[in-house]
């Protein structure tokens, strides 16, 4: 592999369809690392979610968080303190993870950026012979996360997804309890993401704040004015660079649902409804916080509702809800517990399944030493099948059409348990609205909603069955040179 001159890369970048010198070896290429070894740590992103990747890896034995990649530059300092304050040492901080990707001696990119920077990172690091550790959803569209399975398998490299619970032993074995047939045939495995997400307001556009390289920050997306909700959380409401709480909470809870459903990938179909509904104000956010979703995988639904309106005391709303839940033939599984259909106390569910232990964080940084993408608790590949159905759910919305809120969609099927969930998502908007008016029912009458379009998917050629539209937003437009390439 031939070393790229980064001064190069970046005057040439992507301009042959987003080609990228690769990295010559480094230290973390394909060397089996011994107790005795440091692992050097870059954590690309260090606001929010980043803080916690900074306390984890800072806290463990043998492993030194070396690199702060950040454009937010005014982040510097208070970072730097928290890895002194476990005992490390001062880190460089680079506002550019290309900074990080051309040292030799960094072993492990750690990203905790923005959705729509995960995948680059996570090619790139692949190609400059580093491990990776990507925060969830690993792609803000359904190619990226393909070609981050196929870089991690071409360069040999441990990649391990931040859905923590494919690493809890307990989630584990209630999985292997839903798929063992012995609580019955699975017929719906359901997913809730019901976290408060109310109005984020509006905020003019203005110039990025002092020390903060938008430029960096924008990365993969179109160039376009700063304003406040940006940065440094409110991103995720907006499609450019978040995928609203479905791929944000939402891709968890996703995952589990999808987990439980036997050899399930990508779905034969999915259809969303929903809207972006603030009765407390208008904001500039595009995203839906009320979203219910349909995926079929054969005979079994995978059904999910995103609902952010919740958790209000005054006038109540629905509480807040992040969960699974398993409906089989002979009764429901939820929380560890099994309730039969039948009546009678729950009893807890048993199964068999092991994980690599450590936690999400441990098990990685063991993988790592041992050189064993294998036994990563949640790779590439599972990554990308996890964070795709959430993608697939926003095209779904993002396709539909406007439609009275209070007429029952068409599409909506005879099952039970849609039904069950097109009628709580009613209920939660008539409580949230209730808030406004003494005749919520009224005022719900004279709203509208979003109901996306039914589309057939092709798991095996991951594309869209007969539909253009659809196809396209499988991928997006790249700004040069921040392109995830077509060619790892």
């Amino acid at each position: 592999m031939r070393r790229y001159n980064r001064r190069r890369f970046l005057q040439t970048g992507a301009a042959a369809g987003g080609s990228l010198w690769i990295l010559a070896g480094t230290r973390a290429s394909g060397k089996v690392l011994g107790a005795n070894d440091r692992i050097r740590v870059a954590v690309a992103g260090i606001n929010g979610r980043g803080q916690h990747h900074i306390r984890e890896f800072a806290a463990m034995e043998g492993v030194e968080v070396a690199c702060l990649v950040d454009p937010d530059t005014r982040l510097y300092e208070s970072r730097s303190k928290q890895v002194a304050q476990r005992g490390g040492s001062t880190p460089q901080c680079v506002p550019d993870i290309r900074t990080a990707l051309d040292d030799k001696n960094i072993d492990v990119v750690s990203v905790a950026t923005c959705n729509h920077w995960h995948s680059l990172i996570t090619v790139w690091a692949c190609q400059a012979g580093k491990d990776v550790y990507v925060e969830k959803p690993i792609s803000h569209n359904v190619f990226e996360g393909r070609q981050c399975v196929k870089a991690a398998k071409k360069y040999g490299r441990v990649v391990q997804h931040g859905t923590q619970q494919r690493s809890s032993r307990r989630q584990a074995r209630e999985i292997a309890a839903v798929r063992s047939g012995k609580y019955g045939k699975l017929l719906v495995s359901k997913g809730y993401c019901c976290k408060p997400r109310w109005s984020i307001g509006r905020k003019p556009f203005s110039a990025p704040p002092s020390g903060f390289d938008f430029n960096v920050w924008l990365g993969p997306a179109p160039r376009q004015k700063f304003h406040g909700n940006l940065h440094p959380y409110n991103w995720h409401w907006f499609w450019d660079f978040g995928n609203g709480d479905i791929g944000n909470q939402g891709v968890h809870e996703m995952d589990v649902a999808r987990w439980a459903i036997d050899g399930a990938t990508l779905p034969d179909q999915v259809w969303s409804m929903g809207g972006r509904y603030t009765p407390d104000g208008a904001d500039n956010g595009q995203t839906p916080n009320m979203l219910l979703t349909v995926m079929r995988f054969g005979d079994v639904i995978l059904l999910f509702e995103t609902r952010g309106l919740v958790g209000r005391k005054k006038p109540p709303t629905p509480p807040r809800k992040v969960a699974n839940e398993f409906y089989t033939t002979e009764g429901v599984i939820k929380s560890g517990k099994f309730y039969p259909h039948s009546g009678g106390d729950p009893v807890p569910v048993e199964g068999d399944a092991t994980v690599t232990p450590g936690g999400p964080f441990g098990s990685f940084i063991e993988c790592v030493r041992r050189q064993d993408p294998s036994a990563v608790n949640c790779d590439a590949e599972v990554a990308h099948y996890s964070s795709s159905l959430c993608h697939l759910g926003n095209i779904s919305y993002r396709l539909g059409e406007s439609a009275p809120l209070n007429k029952r969609p068409a599409m909506l099927s005879g099952d039970r348990y849609v039904l069950e969930s097109y009628q709580m998502l009613m209920e939660n908007l008539e409580a949230a609205y209730g808030m406004m008016t003494d005749q919520p029912d009224r005022l719900l009458a004279e709203m509208s909603c979003t109901v996306g379009k039914p589309l057939q998917f092709d798991a095996k050629t991951e594309r869209f069955v007969g539909d253009d539209a659809a196809n396209q937003l499988l991928s997006r437009p790249y700004r040069p040179p921040f392109v995830v390439p077509e060619t790892v």
